[in-house]
């Protein structure tokens, strides 16, 4: 333990006096800061929130920025944007959020890649669990397996099996390496030994046109984007990603039923905040997120999105993004993926 010195005595020393006026100064500067930092959390929010989007306009992804700015801003009474700032499958968002003042005025929606990337590669410059605050789910739902119309299988059990009597001659397109596309296939070549060569492209737009096309066999994709090819018969549905059948395509199987429901697989969407933002803050989010996921009006447009409301707090929030991430680096580490850039 440091011996207490006193100050006022003549006998201490000048390093003493200075020491100790250092320290003085620092705690005083310190309290100052608790009081201005509490002070802006309590008049939170007094300008406009940017909510960062990290892919291209007109995508889901943008399409649940813009309804979430919408929302927080009319609750909020303040003008709440979205910016996108594309690249790197999302990791370019995710770094400019990451290294943003941590006052809840710049905001991340984290979508599945955010936790798919950083599994598949480690020095995509930002990490889920360290350079963020958790402030709550908004939504999640189910991708759909799918395929070209000619290829004779019905269902993933029939796909694996057919699969298995041709190694390497089938092939799978996605959104790019490192998605969660990319990923949900890798995940089930390793639980269920089987090749099948992964094909990227630049979204999954034209992945699906060349699947229609036939120049490439499977992919998953989202119900609303996927929907209405399989219900004009142009591509075949083979299973959705949950373990039950989804309430919009309920003649789509799930994958208990076929005795695959560890392949359960999630697209989420979420906001953060740089690490660091102040409690009150994000509490002040968190509750004005849960008023929103509420609203009739929302709760329909996530429905016919084939989502459904997951509010949550940070706490909640904390754990599926740990586990998200926890499983994919598996997947990763089970089948070899190496990924030098995205």
């Amino acid at each position: 333990m440091t011996p207490f010195t006193d100050i006022s005595s003549p006998h201490a020393s000048t390093s003493n006096l200075q020491l100790s006026r250092r320290q003085v100064l620092a705690s005083v500067a310190a309290g100052g800061l608790l009081l201005a930092t509490g002070a802006r959390a309590a008049g939170y929010p007094d300008k406009a929130i940017k909510i960062i989007v990290p892919f291209a306009p007109g995508a889901g992804t943008d399409a649940m920025g813009r309804l979430l700015a919408q929302k927080l801003g009319e609750l909020l009474n303040v003008s709440a944007v979205v910016e996108n700032k594309t690249g790197a499958s999302g990791a370019i968002g995710a770094q400019f959020v990451a290294q943003s003042p941590a006052d809840g005025y710049t905001l991340l929606l984290a979508a599945a890649p955010y936790t798919t990337v950083p599994a598949v590669l480690p020095t995509a410059g930002y990490d889920p669990l360290s350079s963020f605050t958790n402030i709550s789910m908004v939504a999640q739902g189910p991708l759909m397996w799918a395929c070209n119309k000619d290829l004779p299988v019905n269902n993933l059990v029939e796909l694996v099996a057919y699969a298995k009597t041709r190694p390497g001659q089938l092939n799978y397109g996605s959104a790019g390496a490192g998605g969660i596309n990319h990923l949900v296939l890798e995940q089930l070549k390793a639980q269920q030994g089987i090749s099948i060569v992964h094909i990227p492209y630049r979204g999954i737009a034209p992945a699906t046109v060349d699947m229609m096309g036939g120049q490439i066999h499977l992919l998953t994709g989202t119900i609303p984007a996927l929907a209405p090819l399989v219900r004009d018969g142009r591509i075949k549905a083979l299973a959705v990603t949950t373990a039950q059948r989804h309430p919009l395509f309920p003649q789509v199987p799930g994958l208990a039923e076929q005795n695959l429901a560890s392949l359960t697989a999630l697209n989420y969407f979420g906001l953060v905040a740089p690490k660091g933002t102040p409690n009150e803050v994000v509490e002040r989010l968190n509750q004005a997120l849960q008023r929103v996921t509420a609203m009739p009006d929302v709760q329909a447009r996530l429905k016919n999105d084939a989502l459904e409301a997951a509010p949550a707090g940070a706490a909640h929030m904390d754990q599926f993004i740990r586990s998200d991430l926890e499983g994919w680096k598996k997947v990763v580490r089970d089948q070899g993926i190496k990924v030098d850039k995205l």
